[in-house]
């Protein structure tokens, strides 16, 4: 006997189903097991994807994706006229897919107004109950949120395709980032100049574009030294942010140049080759975390505000490094009194961190 609600759709009739996801990096890539689950319970039907222009990388060589559209938040610095005609381009060109399915996965008010203006058939959203009726009336079914997020944001994700009927399988659920060749060609050619061995390195990536989610450099610069210390080799990256890159230029001076740099030199795609090639991840709760696990990499995770439960590595061997001293975590703000410095997080111990690497070198 089939279970599901009482208002399922049928999926045979559909033809192409729009995803919508309007948030950062990481958030995009947890969104990749919808469009493998949808493809795969409605193999007839295009799946399209709706993101801001700097994550299409982390789906646009997705298999069960046939095109990936794209917002830039660039366009806010034009001319109204020259905003106003990419914003018709783009419902454009979206009119002229006409979709049957439309899925929603953020809290974004554009989910609601594309719902409306492009007439699919279902559409189908979370339940805020904060958001106005407007919301409600837009989508023709709601999903509910799990509450003190207990669980998984990529279970809350799959949920959408739940509320419609489609129950996921147990392997359809992975992460989904696909590098291509021309990424793995130019990682395995800047690795062989660093003499790196596949799975002969550790890749560690300290820094956010959250200050609050950073572990202190003089904590990062000791994990190294006890790495360098027996042996390893370790691969360092950072986003071409400021910020970071400042934090990695203090921790290359201080551990005397022994790692290999690849901060700010990187695309997110070879990002992810660089991750695949590595006998180890190491970061914080960030976008490399979650595309190391997209990758297979085993990955310690340093965790301070933000909630394991929510975040944590998918379905990758992993270690979760997080402070058992402070009871308000996860307390989900930007830092202590909203500092921008997480105590939880920058008062973990190297000592802990060192252990999570050695359980999972250890396998």
């Amino acid at each position: 006997m089939a279970y599901g609600p009482a208002d399922a759709i049928d999926l045979t009739g559909l033809r192409r189903a729009l995803v919508i996801q309007l948030r950062h990096h990481g958030d995009v890539l947890l969104t990749s097991p919808v469009f493998t689950v949808l493809k795969n319970h409605a193999p007839g039907i295009e799946v399209d994807a709706l993101v801001y222009a700097e994550t299409r990388h982390m789906l646009d060589l997705h298999p069960a994706i046939a095109q990936v559209h794209v917002i830039d938040r660039r366009w806010k610095e034009l001319g109204a006229m020259a905003r106003l005609a990419r914003e018709w381009g783009l419902l454009s060109a979206l009119r002229a897919r006409r979709y049957d399915l439309l899925v929603h996965l953020s809290e974004h008010p554009r989910g609601a107004w594309l719902a409306r203006l492009l007439g699919a058939r279902y559409a189908v959203a979370p339940n805020f109950g904060r958001k106005p009726r407007v919301w409600k009336r837009s989508f023709s079914h709601l999903f509910p949120l799990p509450p003190h997020a207990r669980r998984h944001r990529v279970e809350i994700n799959l949920d959408a395709l739940r509320r419609i009927g489609i129950q996921p399988g147990e392997d359809e659920r992975r992460l989904v980032l696909v590098p291509g060749e021309e990424a793995e060609r130019s990682v395995a050619g800047l690795l062989a100049a660093k003499g790196l061995a596949d799975r002969g390195f550790i890749h560690f990536h300290p820094g956010s574009r959250w200050k609050f989610k950073c572990w202190p450099p003089e904590r990062a610069v000791a994990l190294i030294d006890a790495l360098l210390k027996r042996g390893e080799r370790v691969a360092l990256t950072a986003a071409p942010d400021d910020q970071e890159l400042e934090m990695v230029a203090e921790i290359r001076e201080r551990t005397g140049g022994r790692i290999a740099d690849f901060s700010g030199k990187l695309t997110l795609k070879q990002l992810a080759a660089l991750s695949a090639r590595a006998k180890l991840f190491i970061g914080v709760d960030s976008a490399p975390m979650h595309i190391a696990a997209a990758m297979q990499t085993p990955t310690v995770a340093l965790f301070g505000p933000s909630g394991e439960l929510e975040w944590a590595p998918w379905r990758v061997q992993h270690r979760i490094v997080a402070s058992e001293v402070h009871p308000c975590r996860p307390c989900g703000n930007d830092g202590c009194g909203g500092g921008k410095v997480s105590e939880c997080l920058t008062r973990l111990p190297v000592e802990v961190a060192l252990n999570a690497v050695d359980s999972l070198l250890a396998r």
